[in-house]
């Protein structure tokens, strides 16, 4: 987010946060646009853009009236009801629950397919959460968690969606366990050289509320790896 944009948003959503009364945007009669200047396509499009900004970060209604004032308010520097570190803080809270709340689906999905794969033939669930099944068993030596070791992985959302591979790169990967996510971490000492283990791995050790690139907040991971060597 741009700094303009930043400036805007910190200003404008607390007082939206102070509503009693919101209003989802399907329920607003809208007038038709009407672009005279190059003003008027400025704050259409910077209108445009907040909006869009926020939701993305999951934030679904407004309190409107209150929002034009905050506009008006911020550019006169007439702000009296929140303090700068007030603001922060409500806009914090509010946009954790609002992305909180827009993962729910994934959540429940998350949860309901661990509670269903723990009782599968071979799948075992250890106390931090993590479950693994072991597809290779091999003979070699446990890494330890600040080993080095070299592996194949493929990695796997729910749905199938295949977010990374580094079979599909034809290259292992050489990597330090304790500097991958705690479900590698964890995972990789349950191995030994040679095995194939596919973990699955609930968010909380995986990219957790954040998520990371095409994997969405949240997210139960699932992957497959190979562990080929323990040391540089």
């Amino acid at each position: 987010m741009n700094a303009l944009k930043y400036t805007l948003i910190t200003t404008l959503l607390p007082f939206s946060l102070m509503a009693q009364n919101k209003m989802a945007p399907e329920k607003i009669s809208s007038p038709p646009v009407i672009i005279k200047t190059s003003m008027d396509s400025c704050s259409y499009a910077m209108g445009m853009s907040i909006a869009t900004d926020l939701k993305a970060r999951g934030v679904n209604e407004l309190n409107y009236d209150l929002f034009a004032k905050a506009l008006v308010d911020g550019f006169a520097g007439t702000n009296t009801v929140f303090s700068k570190e007030e603001m922060q803080k409500a806009i914090s809270n509010y946009l954790s629950q609002a992305k909180k709340s827009k993962a729910e689906g994934v959540l429940e999905e998350g949860q309901k397919f661990l509670a269903e794969n723990k009782v599968k033939k071979g799948v075992i669930t250890l106390p931090s959460g993590l479950q693994y099944l072991v597809l290779k068993q091999g003979t070699g030596a446990k890494p330890k968690v600040k080993d080095d070791v070299t592996v194949h992985y493929e990695g796997k959302l729910l749905n199938g969606y295949k977010f990374d591979s580094s079979y599909d790169r034809k290259e292992p990967i050489d990597l330090n366990l304790s500097q991958v996510i705690p479900g590698w971490t964890e995972g990789l000492q349950q191995m030994q050289v040679g095995s194939k283990y596919r973990l699955f791995i609930p968010w909380e050790l995986g990219y957790g509320a954040e998520g990371a690139g095409d994997i969405p907040p949240y997210s139960v991971l699932v992957f497959d790896i190979e562990l080929l060597k323990i040391g540089k």
